[in-house]
């Protein structure tokens, strides 16, 4: 309804004519920028192709759905999953295509662990005439599964699942069994009310020979299992299964239980590509290497690893554009009384909490493509039958995850903060993302329990580097060889961080390794217990993955290959340093006793940082622009790309809020709630309970 507010703007300077002086006072080439972060995946031609199908039908619309309840958000989520699949098939969408379509929705799919882990299990773990059964008809989504790994009682600790899948040699077949409550299937996405079909991991119980009663536990293997009627899509018979109910986020996603009843399947079941069970003599062939065994989970943190630069750019791209146009106070040096009012992002107690986020969203971007180059690379390797370098992909894979995920997550929280009162707001278009994103730092291995797989890899290689008795077997090896080559004679003055970029990786590697060396000490040269040393494990894991960070973002502004011009290589390398300065500075006192970095460069880096962010910041709305997040996609009052912000803002409250379409009865006196209603509005209420 047309009222006298429709005529009332914002008091100037007004948002666009802000972001336009920002844009256009800066250098950065915002399309070749945007061309180097994406030309390599087609993100941006994809992007363009798919965002016009959710823009114009009314299924994605989003400025209300946040008032939805929860049981309404599955059915929205079940609603638009469908729909993106129906354009998929109607216009020939790829696999890509279909991946875009979902991360521009923003709505977590119930079907997002069927097209990810079940799928890639399948293919990864089923053998050739399991692929040939299972394979074309998940990926036609003719059946729907999930992966039911983690349990009520057991999650990162899969050695300690409780499922049982004991195979009975008289009928042929596998007995699945939860024998205890915490045996339930705890936390599997898609399971609750989605999939008719999962990969049930359970302990595989296999009598010693075919006539006899003893069973040997041969750990945890995976098993692909009917779990609802193809027809009524109810449970089958001895299963128990349903969705566990709210989260902090991923409303849409059916999270789900799953109990097992004595229930039998058949011996193609067990999913053997790398183990079976023989059906005539009980006898037990083991995986060439066990750890092939978690190749969908290795799979699905790497892809972690790359989503994370994504989300963080996100974050980053909200607070950018309107601390950039949001004014507070007039310089306190500037005596006038008609001084104007700073941009919020002039103030470095801002900068400091934005832009060194704004260069992690880049450190992110390069290791992310690093990581999916090794993990395509292994995964050819392990097809040949060359598992040499799985080890070195599980622990990066392992280590970025925690850490990456602590930096995204974390970022979103501190951009919201940085916002002010209205990052509080449902203008800002943080509050789906910062409570989706919650989950990452737990799912797929708890970010504290991970990195002990990093940090254990780490210590045998440098254990191996001390005994020296063989040709170096891998890289970090060959690394750790060389630190302890140079131990005594390294000297802080050996990397003049603010001289070469070059000594600044040098320098972060120095340190990964002096740590790992202190852990390998602990560890096999005083005995220390495992657990005695886990906080000392998370910093070497953390070390190393700072280390990596840092020197895939040397190596790909300085390669060759990607052909930057002068300018935009001046301003990446600027954020490169951010970075790397950023991170020396939060972990000062172990360069310093790594003999990393002097004493009196440490000292520099508060002004280093300081200046790096002084020169960075009249060009951070062009660099957040180069990462080319949609309108549609931000949701964002604070964020949008044309810098209305205070109308955006008023119009989701005015106009778009369905609170202010009713009428309600507010004298305590009378229950009833809403004008007209009577009491029947406080009964439907009370029956919800």
């Amino acid at each position: 309804m047309a009222d006298f507010t429709d005529k009332l703007k914002p008091a100037e300077p007004l948002g666009p004519s802000i972001l336009d002086r920002e844009r256009s006072n800066s250098d950065v080439p915002v399309q070749q920028l945007a061309q180097h972060l994406y030309s390599s995946t087609g993100h941006l031609e994809r992007q363009a192709r798919i965002l016009p199908y959710l823009e114009r039908d009314p299924l994605f619309r989003k400025i209300k759905q946040s008032n939805l309840s929860r049981p309404e958000r599955y059915r929205l989520g079940l609603a638009r999953a469908k729909k993106l699949r129906r354009l998929a098939d109607e216009h020939g969408w790829s696999i890509d295509d279909q991946e875009m379509a979902t991360y521009l929705c923003d709505d977590v799919s119930p079907y997002m662990v069927h097209t990810s882990m079940f799928v890639n299990t399948i293919r990864e773990q089923g053998d050739e005439k399991q692929r040939a059964q299972w394979l074309k008809r998940a990926e036609s989504w003719e059946i729907v599964g999930c992966y039911a790994q983690t349990e009520l009682g057991h999650g990162s600790n899969v050695r300690g699942t409780e499922c049982q899948a004991q195979w009975d040699p008289k009928t042929q077949e596998f007995v699945l069994h939860s024998p205890t409550l915490t045996a339930s299937k705890w936390w599997n996405g898609s399971m609750g009310r989605t999939a008719n079909h999962a990969i049930v991991v359970a302990q595989l119980l296999v009598p010693k020979s075919s006539d006899s009663t003893e069973l040997v536990n041969h750990g945890p293997h995976p098993f692909i299992v009917q779990i609802r009627d193809m027809k009524t899509h109810l449970p089958m018979l001895g299963i128990a299964v349903g969705d566990i109910g709210p989260k902090y986020g991923y409303a849409p996603m059916d999270n789900g239980y799953m109990l097992f009843d004595q229930v039998r399947v058949p011996h193609s079941a067990m999913l053997s590509n790398y183990s079976r069970v023989d059906p005539n003599t009980c006898t037990y062939s083991k995986p060439a290497n066990p750890a092939v065994v978690y190749g969908s989970l290795t799979a699905v943190r790497a892809a972690i690893v790359m989503h994370a630069r994504l989300v963080l750019a996100r974050a980053v791209t909200i607070a950018v554009r309107y601390t950039a146009l949001r004014r507070q106070f007039s310089d306190r040096d500037n005596n006038s009384k008609t001084a104007p009012e700073l941009s919020v992002l002039d103030y470095p107690t801002v900068q400091i909490r934005i832009l060194p986020l704004l260069a992690t969203a880049f450190a992110l971007h390069y290791t992310g493509a690093a990581m999916q180059a090794l993990y395509a690379r292994t995964r050819a390797d392990i097809t040949k039958g060359d598992f040499s370098k799985l080890a070195e992909l599980h622990s990066q894979s392992s280590g970025l995850k925690s850490l990456c995920t602590d930096y995204a997550a974390n970022g979103i929280e501190t951009c919201r903060r940085a916002l002010g009162g209205h990052g509080f707001g449902g203008g800002s278009g943080l509050i789906q993302l910062n409570a989706d994103y919650l989950s990452k730092p737990t799912v797929e291995g708890d970010n504290w329990m991970i990195t002990q797989q990093t940090a254990s890899y780490l210590i045998k290689r440098m254990e191996a580097a001390a005994a020296g008795k063989m040709e170096p077997q891998d890289e970090m090896e060959r690394s750790c060889r060389k630190f302890l080559s140079r131990r005594e004679s390294a000297r802080p003055s050996d990397h003049a961080i603010f001289n070469l970029d070059e000594d600044i990786v040098l320098a972060f590697a120095r340190r990964s390794r002096y740590l790992t060396y202190l852990a390998h000490l602990a560890r096999n040269v005083e005995k220390k217990p495992w657990n005695s040393l886990l906080l000392q494990l998370r910093k070497v894991s953390n070390a190393e993955s700072e280390s990596l960070l840092v020197s895939n973002f040397y190596n790909a502004i300085n390669d060759t290959v990607s052909k930057l011009s002068p300018t935009l290589r001046d301003h990446l390398t600027r954020l490169f340093r951010l970075f790397a300065y950023y991170t020396i500075d939060n972990n000062a006192r172990d360069f310093a006793k790594s003999q990393s970095i002097k004493e009196a460069d440490l000292d520099r880096l508060p002004d280093a940082i300081q200046s790096l962010m002084a020169e960075i910041r009249p060009h951070a709305v062009n660099l957040v622009d180069a990462w080319s997040i949609p309108d549609y996609l931000l949701d964002s009052a604070l964020g949008r790309y044309d810098g209305k912000v205070y109308e955006d803002l008023f119009d989701r409250a005015h106009r778009q809020n369905p609170l202010n379409e009713v009428v309600f009865n507010s004298d305590y006196r009378s229950e009833e709630i809403v004008r007209g209603e009577g009491v029947e509005g406080l009964r439907r209420i009370a029956a919800k309970l």
